[in-house]
């Protein structure tokens, strides 16, 4: 049976009588049985409009009830009023149901939607969410943050304004001023607009007004919204002072834009653009960045970029990345642009795809066009990779029966020069090529043996003479490998835990015979990095125009310790080395030098590594490559990491190669003074209090970050990070200052400053991405809430 509002209403008269509700699933007790409890829940919906609301019924428990059927109802005593997601509470309240009016008074609470309201009084509509609340104190339960105001008025229940507001996330239990606070004459908000605008609006911080503004309009939610976003202050040795004042404009649900205007002491004005879009078949990214007049270096200077990829047809798939900038020192003057990982080899490429199924065989078949912008400099100079205009392949791959797997790829490529770099001395032209292999894998689990046939051949037509003075030329390389391995485990224990040791040895045998090819162009192959990786390839070279002779065996062995119950690995330890049956005599370079490692000597260098977190907060590795004929290390990499708790890591890292460089690296994230939040405490969106030590001061903790890069070979700091972030639980301050080499004798240092206003927004530059790419186990002090545009930290 349903009950309507007013028959609840008559019978809660017997509540105030003392008689118990009876609850069929309560314990009898001396006869009766015990009252239904209510139990709060934060995340009731919101009451249906429409008849759908006027059918919700009320519930209505308080010490004392007093009821006329169809007319009113007044509580008194530890009132609580529930209708869908609105509760209410309060010393007294009277309800008039034709008015549909609550009047409530006397420590009155409400709440609803995720956000409680505490006052004196409050006269309300239930169902329109009608009416008005008294000196309201208010807190918005998902962002840690609320305020006060002179006076609410609910609109309805998705507008509401609020008189002389005031709101922060610092500690608001009388202790003391909050360290920053957002005073506002009027606010309105439409939450089906997702907009909110403060008339007569001013940030203050510490007492000092920051920010101030006739009307401000801000989002409500996580969702976009067009408008103002919070300015960028940076100091650049290159630029001077830089302002960046960014406007996002919401377009439309697919499609956003950023327009952010940009002022340096230095250089002058510009302008900073980023495009957005996405349909449902393609998406992408135009960046356009202007400065029509660089006072600095008397020009006009732009910088773009445009990335779009989309797809057709089902397993069509086509993509553009272009990346172009005016001139060759916008790397030096702008270097926190970060258009390449390269910034002075921008690529642009451009391709299409197509997916193939043929029986048990899957391939693909693409179109590819690639070019380079190469950014030189009279310090150093760069040797630009080769272009592809275009590069057109198949691939193919798939099962040939009995167990065999083959794979084939063939291309055309035209290889050029970018625009500039053509000096005569590189051959440019054309190359057909194809890679081929069959291979079987035999084996159980803890064994395998794989023997493989390959074949690399390729043909040559170029612009210019080859060395033997032709202009085509071909030639075809078969190779045949044999791997084998064994993988071999035992149970054991250590350290106060069940553990699983491996034991994994692995050979390889392979045999190419030699193929004279120092005549021939090179567009894309170089020696592969010696380790633990490349030591087991077939071909010592990249790319496709150098296959390395062979007759040799690799042989390691590498042992791991696990953790039995979670799979996590504990120790490693590895060591593998290369035996030459014959010399090898292809090398990558045209004279006939040796390009990577030793090739007339039986044995190749040693390997080594090994890794371990055993000792608790500690992370151990390293990589080393010894020299037999030398008997001396090549080269090798140490690195010790301690990570004792949260916010807490020191790293240090080594790295040496014979004749070339040898460095040493140091980076940390530590506190100084304070007390530092626990594990529990991180993940909260806001901690008020916990970095202060509770109480409701914004007294908080100190921490030291930062990283150095040390050159012994020049005596001298190469690139440097160094930084300090403060945490007063409802506000977090960061100063880094950061030292980039830009050339020999050249740096760009820039200093950032962010004010974080904890459940507000974040002010000044980001030093948040030059912090997390940096620091080895760098720890935001708060979890990171989706903003409205994407950002580059």
């Amino acid at each position: 049976m349903r009950l309507t509002p007013l028959a609840l209403a008559a019978g809660l008269l017997f509540v105030g009588a003392g008689i118990r509700a009876q609850s069929p699933d309560a314990p009898a007790e001396n006869g009766l049985q015990s009252a239904p409890k209510l139990i709060p829940d934060r995340k009731l919906e919101a009451p249906p409009g429409g008849e759908a609301g006027r059918r919700l019924p009320i519930v209505l428990r308080a010490q004392e009830v007093r009821a006329r059927p169809n007319l009113d109802a007044v509580a008194e005593g530890e009132v609580e009023f529930r209708r869908g997601g609105t509760v209410i509470q309060s010393d007294r309240l009277s309800y008039d149901q034709a008015e549909d009016l609550a009047v409530a008074r006397g420590h009155v609470r409400i709440e609803r939607a995720g956000a409680i309201y505490e006052g004196p009084e409050l006269q309300l509509r239930v169902q329109r969410f009608e009416g008005f609340f008294l000196s309201p104190e208010f807190e918005l339960l998902e962002f840690g943050a609320g305020g006060h105001a002179e006076r609410i008025d609910f609109i309805d229940s998705s507008r509401a304004k609020l008189s002389n507001a005031i709101y922060t996330s610092c500690p608001r239990d009388g202790s003391g001023d909050p360290a920053w606070v957002l005073e506002a004459r009027e606010v309105r908000l439409d939450f089906d607009a997702n907009e909110g605008v403060a008339d007569g609006a001013v940030l203050r911080f510490l007492g000092a007004p920051i920010l101030a503004g006739p009307s401000i309009s801000f989002p409500l939610t996580d969702e976009r919204k067009s408008g103002w976003l919070p300015p960028s202050i940076g100091l650049d040795s290159r630029s001077g002072l830089e302002l960046t004042v960014p406007y996002y404009w919401n377009i439309a649900p697919n499609r956003d834009a950023t327009i952010a205007p940009w002022l340096s002491t230095k250089r002058g004005a510009g302008l900073q653009t980023q495009f957005r879009y996405l349909e449902r078949s393609l998406g992408g990214t135009l960046d356009l960045d202007v400065l029509p007049n660089d006072r600095v270096a008397d020009r006009s200077r732009s910088a773009w970029h445009w990335e779009h990829e989309g797809r057709f047809g089902g397993s069509g798939f086509y993509s553009a990345d272009f990346r172009h900038v005016s001139d060759d020192g916008w790397w030096k003057d702008f270097p926190d642009s970060r258009r390449s990982l390269t910034p002075r080899l921008l690529g642009s490429d451009a391709r299409i795809e197509q997916a193939l199924h043929l029986g048990d065989s899957e391939g693909l078949a693409y179109v590819r066009t690639q070019r380079w912008q190469v950014l030189q400099d009279s310090d150093q100079l760069v040797t630009s990779p080769y272009q592809r205009s275009p590069q057109v392949g198949l691939r193919l791959g798939g099962g040939a029966g009995a167990g065999l797997r083959y794979s084939a790829e063939t291309e055309f490529n035209r290889f050029t020069l970018p625009v500039g770099e053509d000096d005569g001395t590189r051959l440019t032209g054309d190359r057909v090529h194809l890679l081929a292999s069959l291979s079987r894998r035999f084996g159980d689990p803890g064994w395998w043996l794989e023997p493989r046939l390959a074949l690399n051949a390729a043909s040559y037509r170029t612009d210019q003479r080859m060395a033997d003075g032709d202009r085509s030329a071909s030639r075809s390389v078969p190779t045949f490998s044999l791997d084998f391995g064994l993988e071999l485990e035992r149970e054991t224990s250590g350290f106060g835990r069940a553990l699983r040791q491996t034991l994994e040895p692995r050979l390889l045998y392979v045999r190419t015979p030699y193929e004279k090819q120092s005549d021939l162009p090179n567009f894309d192959s170089f020696g592969k990095d010696f380790n633990f990786q490349s030591i087991y390839s077939p071909n010592i070279f990249s790319g496709v125009d150098r296959v390395s002779d062979a007759n040799q065996l690799t042989a390691g062995v590498t042992s791991r310790v696990v953790d039995a119950a979670n799979g996590k690995e504990l120790f490693r330890l590895g060591v593998v080395q290369r035996y030459l049956f014959s010399d090898q005599r292809v090398t990558s370079q045209a004279d006939g030098t040796p390009d990577g490692e030793t090739f007339d000597q039986p044995f190749s260098d040693v390997l080594l590594l090994g890794s371990t977190s055993l000792v608790p907060s500690w992370t151990l590795d390293g990589t080393l490559q010894y020299s037999p004929e030398i008997s001396r290390t090549v080269r090798s990499v140490v690195g010790a990491r301690y990570s004792p708790g949260p916010f807490r890591t020191v790293s240090a890292t080594y790295r040496f190669a014979r004749g070339l460089s040898e460095q040493v690296e140091l980076g940390w994230q530590w506190p100084l003074s304070g007390r530092v939040p626990t594990t529990a405490e991180r993940g909260t969106r806001s901690m008020i209090g916990a970095a202060a030590g509770g109480g409701g001061s914004c007294s908080g903790t100190w921490y030291g970050v930062g990283r150095f890069n040390y050159s012994m070979k020049d005596s001298r700091i190469t690139d440097s990070i160094l930084g300090v972030e403060y945490d007063a639980g409802c506000w977090i301050g960061r100063f880094v200052a950061e030292r980039l080499s830009t050339g020999r004798s050249e740096a760009t240092t820039r200093l950032m400053f962010q004010l974080e206003l904890v459940g507000l927004s974040r002010l000044g530059s980001n030093p948040l991405g030059v912090l997390k790419d940096n620091i080895p186990g760098y720890t935001l002090l708060r979890e990171e809430r989706r903003d409205p545009i994407s950002s580059d930290e």
